[in-house]
């Protein structure tokens, strides 16, 4: 069964309010969105694995440790998951970066896919799927999909902000998907927005209504 991951750093908490403030602007919005991307990229990497390796220190020669050469991929989900990919890089730069498109049907309200874009080695990568809010579920299981049709077999899911709705929806469709996210909030309320939620977070990141 999937793991659910709450990061209660202090750090990742303090700027989170800043990002949930309505009177955050839109580049105050995206740096914040920027840094806390960054520290949860840290606390996802943690289980990473490490090899032994020998390097000379001005003193000596020593052994020490580097990571063991695993491939990692970030995988936002367009628009609004553009807004964590950069402080993500700034720990991991050498990870790919694939995109995911999804729209959602006005009628059925159901997500299609429009647009995906993957590295080609992508089964052989571990995929970090980014995207700031996970509300009803729906966009990050299909995403998630998107994804497995087309090979990529180590998915972890990261959002800054969760409603429980939402995460029972994708933990029950991907109980292989470990989620990590910032805070879990109250509910969706009728309208399927996350209470308190941020507002629009395609919104807030890009200053469009």
């Amino acid at each position: 069964m999937a793991k659910v991951h709450v990061f209660d750093h202090p750090l990742i908490q303090h700027k989170l309010t800043f990002i949930r403030d309505v009177n955050t602007g839109t580049k105050e919005f995206r740096e914040l969105v920027d840094e806390v991307a960054t520290l949860m990229a840290f606390e996802i990497t943690r289980e990473l694995p490490l090899q032994e390796v020998d390097v000379e220190t001005p003193v000596c020669m020593a052994k020490s440790n580097v990571l063991a050469g695993k491939k990692l991929g970030i995988v936002p989900i367009l628009r609004a998951g553009i807004g964590m990919v950069d402080g993500i890089l700034k720990l991991i730069p050498a990870a790919r970066v694939g995109h995911v498109g999804l729209f959602r049907d006005p009628e059925t309200l159901q997500p299609h896919e429009y647009f995906v874009k993957l590295p080609s080695d992508v089964s052989e990568r571990e995929l970090i799927v980014v995207d700031p809010m996970l509300a009803t579920g729906g966009t990050a299981v299909e995403a998630v999909n998107s994804l497995k049709k087309r090979g990529a077999k180590h998915i972890k899911f990261m959002c800054l902000i969760a409603a429980p709705e939402g995460v029972k929806v994708f933990t029950d469709a991907h109980p292989d998907v470990d989620v990590y996210i910032a805070a879990l909030d109250e509910k969706l309320n009728d309208h399927g927005y996350i209470v308190p939620g941020l507002g629009d977070a395609g919104d807030r990141l890009f200053g469009t209504k």
